[in-house]
């Protein structure tokens, strides 16, 4: 049997998958903020962001079990505080705008991201470097012109910048781990 094509999904990110608090990683210092960008230089206003990131400690281990069900409906109601879990998930706005808030994570400089976006029929992979690491495996094989548009730009203490841009001029990299 060969498999089934995949097809575009969407705009229904904004009924089930968002949650309270989901852009709140943690109680910390960093804000990671943006809009995602379509290939017309529209901004994308019912796109989802997932972001996973290690720990403080570079770890990759965040608190299982830190989200809170309805005891009635069984809905996610929101997180048990602000407790790390290394995972956030967050909508765009009407004009593509979001916004998380987190802690700086060790030893690795980004965060992994999983865009999910109108049109697209498949989500896409990328990362958010909040420093350029020439080291990195992967921002030391990309050209400058691509790297740049993983790296976050720092607007002040703690608080970052980082627009996704779907396709066309400065399209955003993104991982293909097929």
């Amino acid at each position: 049997m060969r498999p089934t094509p995949s097809q575009t999904v969407g705009p229904f990110y904004g009924y089930a998958l968002p949650f309270p608090g989901g852009g709140e990683l943690a109680e910390g210092g960093l804000v990671v903020h943006g809009q995602v960008w379509d290939g017309a230089g529209q901004p994308v206003p019912d796109a989802l962001l997932e972001v996973w990131q290690a720990g403080p400690d570079g770890g990759l281990s965040g608190a299982p079990g830190s989200l809170r069900h309805d005891t009635g409906t069984g809905q996610i109601a929101g997180r048990h505080g602000l407790v790390f879990t290394g995972f956030g998930r967050v909508s765009t706005d009407a004009d593509g705008h979001w916004m998380i808030r987190t802690v700086m994570p060790g030893s690795r400089a980004y965060l992994s991201v999983c865009v999910f976006a109108r049109g697209l029929g498949h989500h896409l992979f990328t990362r958010i470097y909040l420093r350029d690491d020439p080291g990195d495996p992967l921002l030391g094989r990309l050209p400058p012109a691509r790297r740049s548009t993983l790296l976050a730009a720092g607007e002040s203490v703690g608080v970052y910048r980082f627009d996704v841009r779907l396709q066309g001029e400065g399209e955003t990299v993104f991982l293909d781990f097929g």
